[in-house]
């Protein structure tokens, strides 16, 4: 299993220029090969493309400034770009064709294999580049030893900042699941409560309201510039640094919930959810967007993968409406926020009601034993309130009593 780990680069201002000049080199190469695809009347294997990058550098000198096999990475993307095309044209998705990239969404270049290297020069580390030269790099946490730096992918932020990411693998790739969880959980995610689980805590949504006023004021200042201007210039460098700000305190929280649940737990029960097709969903798709439960299932995953924790998806269908103690359906329009059933009066929140059917199903698509009692019989009207700020790092000792103790005001 291959991982990712991102850092900060700080090149100096002549190197920044190096690198400026080989991302163009690169996009120019991409919508060269993008050109000679749709020219032609059958698409050459990706290899076969490749193959005529050595001709293709003794009329034109820029490409050999660059690194054979960051030429390379430029093919595939290329290719990879098709397939992902054709995947949605398959999936019913109504799609065009691939489009030449401007300079502005071109800003990314990938080492694969070789080419690069870590060093350590007069105590700093650096970043070695071939034919770019050494760069100094924020370490802030250390790349595991017995992992082995597959590429490295140096990318221009909207911000201006350059940032490198390892693409890693493991000698350790994923640890032993355990036939029998001890310890097992299913996880309901919402808006107004971010993540309701059936040990009875509900996360509370982070609140961005101060981070998107801040935001939506510097887009309203920059459409008041002159398209290109320098005034116009400086307070894009501004949208974007309120971006980059937004998105990074969400994938921090993110980050934290995910990691505390996939090492806490022997077990984890999600729903499948369609995310993208819940976003498109007209009514209140801001929110859903900003929820971005795609992006913390995908956490959840990789990370229980890596910590041997089992990880299921099951269908999201009548979580809600089902009771988890006695199986009868109650349709509830959205506003009704608790589950009061009919049949056999068990009383819940809404959320954690879900959250136990979840984790029933999960349970039983698994086909695991489990040592204590089945949520039917255990389930309870818990609702013990974490506000998104008590999510800590995980790995912590005092994480379960700070979590068990954080209720909302």
């Amino acid at each position: 299993m291959q991982y990712n780990y991102k850092y900060r680069l700080d090149p100096p201002e002549a190197l920044t220029e190096t690198l400026l000049h080989h991302v163009d080199t690169c996009r120019q190469l991409y919508n060269h090969v993008l050109s000679l695809l749709n020219e032609a009347d059958d698409i050459p294997a990706r290899y076969e493309v490749q193959g005529r990058l050595p001709d293709l550098k003794s009329g034109w000198d820029d490409l050999g400034d660059v690194h054979s096999k960051v030429l390379q990475m430029v093919v595939k993307r290329v290719y990879d770009n098709l397939s992902t095309l054709k995947a949605q044209k398959e999936n019913g998705r109504a799609v065009g064709m691939l489009k030449w990239k401007p300079p502005r969404e071109y800003r990314s270049l990938t080492y694969n294999q070789s080419g690069f290297e870590l060093k350590n020069t007069s105590g700093r580390p650096t970043l070695w580049l071939s034919k770019i030269g050494e760069i100094p790099i924020h370490l802030h946490r250390d790349i595991p030893e017995d992992a082995t730096i597959k590429q490295v992918t140096i990318k221009r932020e909207p911000t201006g900042e350059w940032y490198a990411t390892f693409g890693i693998t493991r000698d350790e790739d994923t640890s032993e699941k355990p036939e029998t969880p001890e310890k097992v959980v299913g996880i309901d995610v919402g808006i107004l409560k971010y993540a309701h689980d059936t040990d009875g805590y509900a996360i509370e949504s982070p609140d961005f309201s101060e981070e998107r006023e801040r935001l939506e004021r510097a887009q309203r200042n920059l459409s008041r510039k002159e398209y290109g201007s320098n005034n116009w210039e400086e307070q894009r460098k501004v949208v974007s640094e309120r971006h980059a700000d937004l998105k990074r305190k969400r994938r921090d929280f993110l980050h934290k919930l995910s990691n505390y649940y996939a090492t806490e737990y022997d077990l984890l029960a999600v729903e499948d959810l369609d995310a993208k097709g819940l976003v498109e969903l007209p009514g209140n798709s801001r929110n859903r967007a900003g929820a971005a439960w795609g992006t913390f299932l995908r956490m959840l995953e990789y990370k229980c993968e890596r910590e041997g924790t089992h990880f299921v998806a099951v269908d999201p269908k009548n979580t809600t409406k089902e009771c988890a103690s006695c199986g009868v359906k109650t349709d509830k329009p959205l506003w009704v926020r608790e589950h009061s059933c009919p049949a056999c009066g068990f009383e819940a929140d809404r959320d954690a009601n879900a959250a136990w059917n979840i984790l029933s199903r999960g349970l039983e698509d698994i086909g695991v034993g489990y040592s204590e009692s089945t949520p039917v019989e255990t389930a309870l009207p818990v609702d013990t309130s974490v506000s998104a700020k008590r999510v800590v790092e995980t790995g912590s000792s005092t994480l379960k009593g700070r979590t068990a103790s954080a209720v909302s005001e």
